[in-house]
């Protein structure tokens, strides 16, 4: 499957649902419970979206040959986590590859600096192979991961930027919390992207907060955001103020949180729908446990998660 910036998104959309009813056992089932057939389904709206509980549950995945990557959620001890069974770790490349590019031009141009150290910190991380990726691909000697390297970190970040070149710093927000703890910068040539979470280091803190502690202590305007998820292979992007951009073959829905077959319109507040048509070979329909808005450009904000935590729904699939 080829992604690009001119897909036919509801087309190639209708027959990806219609390739994973017949070949995802586990969402064939969903739509079965749904009473949902696929001569019936000839609008996004009309396509069951599968809840993101199941991939802790269930073997999301289309057809019986062994997938090439398995990533894997993360959690606290003892809690379920999700897995995503890959078949191609190509078409993850393909989709993250071309989504940096759709919205950030050429990797080449930036020095990458990452700061997830809960995410080196175990393995099946989506995220880091993505950034690992983008690192390498940069071509820079000077891009890499660090861990709890603070101190090099910020001689380094602060020598970079001062001399003009492009560089991109991602980090989970206690991380970069942490780092302006320590230093403090005026940057003028960086992003500063935020992946979210607080991964139980930190007090989480509103988006509005977070951000206005970053800019603070980074010295930037704005902070960029990253949307992803393990049971994604395509991500949106924020430059600021938490407003996401999708890209071409990511498109998101509001539904009810009341009716979780209805869809509210632009500016209501519902729960997160996702079609990710990379996910060709698990689910490319997700209803997610996050709370958000559309917008009328087709832009969107996540404003929350649901209460209950677990989206119920994968239990009716339990025999």
């Amino acid at each position: 499957m080829q992604l690009s910036a001119n897909i036919d998104f509801t087309a190639v959309a209708l027959d990806t649902f219609r390739y994973q009813y017949e070949n995802n056992e586990v969402y064939h089932r969903f739509c079965t419970l749904l009473n949902c057939l696929p001569n019936e389904v000839n609008t996004l709206e009309k396509i069951p979206f599968l809840p993101i509980e199941c991939f802790k549950t269930e073997k999301v995945y289309c057809g019986h040959t062994t997938p090439q990557q398995i990533f894997t959620s993360s959690g606290t001890t003892g809690a379920q986590t999700s897995r995503h069974y890959v078949k191609e770790l190509s078409l993850y490349e393909q989709s993250f590859r071309k989504g940096f590019e759709h919205f950030y031009g050429n990797v080449e141009d930036y020095v990458v600096l990452a700061l997830l150290p809960s995410y080196l910190e175990r393995t099946g991380s989506s995220l880091i192979t993505m950034v690992a990726d983008l690192i390498e691909r940069s071509g820079s000697e000077y891009s890499g991961f660090y861990l709890n390297e603070y101190d090099l970190l910020a001689e380094r970040l602060q020598t970079l930027d001062a001399s003009g070149k492009k560089v991109l710093l991602i980090g989970v927000s206690f991380a970069l919390l942490d780092l302006i703890t320590e230093h403090t910068f005026s940057l003028k040539n960086t992003i500063v992207m935020e992946t979210g979470g607080m991964k139980g280091r930190r007090k989480e803190l509103v988006r509005e907060e977070l951000h206005a502690l970053l800019c603070k202590g980074f010295g930037v305007e704005m902070i960029h955001s990253e949307y992803g998820m393990t049971e994604l292979l395509s991500q949106a992007y924020s430059a600021g103020k938490g407003i996401y951009k999708c890209v071409p073959w990511l498109k998101v829905l509001i539904r009810d949180t009341n009716d979780a077959l209805s869809y509210l319109p632009t500016g209501k507040t519902g729960g997160l729908n996702i079609i990710d048509l990379a996910n060709r070979e698990s689910c490319s329909f997700i209803a997610t446990q996050d709370l958000g808005k559309l917008h009328p450009d087709g832009t969107f904000e996540v404003l929350g998660r649901f209460d209950n935590a677990d989206i119920r729904g994968c239990n009716l699939l339990i025999s």
